[in-house]
Order: C-alpha cells, then sequence, then structure tokens
C-alpha cells in the first residue's frame, strides 16, 4: 500500500457497507438488469464505476475542492444532475409507446448497451454530492503528513471505484437472474423500471430543490 495511507482494510470495509446502500446508481442497474439482462446491467455498472473514477480523479486533483468553494460551479452542476436525473426518469416511466393491452405481454424496449453505459456514466458523474463525499471521506484514511497525498487520495479512490463496480456487478448477476425467473415476459422489468423512473425523478427534484451547500 502507498505510504500514509492507515486502515486500508477498514476503508474497504467501510466502502463496501456504502456501495450496498441503495441509491440512484443501484436503481439504474437494477432497471436495466431485471429488463435486458446481466449485459445491460454489467454496462451500467460499469459506467457508474467511470463515473466514480472521474470524481475520484477530480478530488486527487484539487478539482472537487474548488467545486466545493465555488458556489456557482456548484449550483451549476447541481441543476445539471437534476435536469438529467427527472429526464432520465420521466423516459423509464414512459416506458414502451403501446396499448395497456400490448404492454401486458411486451417486454421492455432494448436499449442499446452504449446508450446503458452512459446513462450510468451520467448519473454518478453529474452528482455533485458524490464530489463532496470523496472529499469527506477518503481523506480520513490518509496521515497528515503523507509525502504525496494525491496519490495516496487516487489509490484510495481506485479501490472503492473497483471494489464498488464488483459490487454492482453482483448486483446486475443477481437481478438478471432474478427478473428471468421471475418475469420472462418483461413484466418485472418493466414494473421495475417504472418504479426506477419515479425514483430518479424524486432525486433530482430534491436535488434541484436542496441547498447549494
Amino acid at each position: 500500500m502507498i505510504e500514509g495511507i492507515h486502515d486500508p482494510w477498514l476503508f474497504v470495509a467501510a466502502g463496501l457497507a456504502l456501495n450496498l446502500t441503495p441509491g440512484a446508481d443501484v436503481a439504474l442497474i437494477a432497471a436495466r438488469s431485471t429488463a435486458q439482462g446481466f449485459r445491460a446491467g454489467a454496462a451500467a455498472a460499469v459506467g457508474v464505476g467511470a463515473g466514480c473514477l472521474v470524481h475520484t480523479l477530480a478530488a486527487a486533483l484539487g478539482v472537487s475542492a474548488l467545486l466545493a468553494e465555488s458556489s456557482l460551479a456548484f449550483t451549476v452542476l447541481r441543476w445539471l444532475g437534476a435536469a438529467y436525473l427527472v429526464w432520465l426518469g420521466l423516459g423509464l416511466l414512459r416506458g414502451p409507446a403501446a396499448t395497456p393491452a400490448v404492454q401486458a405481454t411486451q417486454a421492455p424496449p432494448v436499449v442499446s448497451v452504449q446508450r446503458v453505459f452512459w446513462q450510468g456514466f451520467l448519473t454518478n458523474a453529474l452528482n455533485p454530492k458524490v464530489a463532496l463525499f470523496f472529499l469527506a471521506f477518503v481523506p480520513q484514511f490518509i496521515d497528515a503528513g503523507a509525502p504525496n497525498k494525491a496519490l495516496a487520495f487516487a489509490v484510495l479512490g481506485g479501490v472503492f471505484v473497483v471494489n464498488g463496480t464488483l459490487v454492482n456487478l453482483g448486483f446486475a448477476a443477481v437481478l438478471s437472474t432474478l427478473g428471468r425467473r421471475l418475469g420472462g415476459d418483461g413484466r418485472v422489468g418493466r414494473w421495475l423500471g417504472r418504479g426506477a423512473g419515479l425514483l430518479f425523478v424524486v432525486l433530482g427534484l430534491r436535488l434541484a430543490l436542496g441547498e447549494d451547500r
């Protein structure tokens, strides 16, 4: 482990506990996994990991610190994230354009793996609270006298991203299997997608109407 990092196993345990906590990222992975299978769920999980990696690098380079100090920058990112969550949520709520009778037996529309990846990426990367989380959480495991704090931060952030991605891939595997067993006609995925859509709209509105800090 890099010099200046302390209690790495505690960091891993705390990070895993946080990764297991349901949120917007998990909701997206669940919706895509049950609707389209493991491949789509994995794409969402990798996208979330990529977004998390952006926050890690930004925090290591000091960009997140500037974001935390600039009310304007934070507000702009907050509104962008809120708008995206609401837009994504409304898209999931709309579902397939068909009559109720057809929807009862119709599988949810297939979304390309590339698009699912970017949905996961933007859901995470446009959330300013994730950036502030990294600034608050990771430094707790770096010594004040560490010779290279940025490197230590990047290493811990990388560990968090890898572990989080593995956890999310596990979610995708379990939920894709569950969706296949409980609703081969796509009903489970469709209703879970609508539930995730409602959650995204609520989270987006909360983010938009929240305080600047």
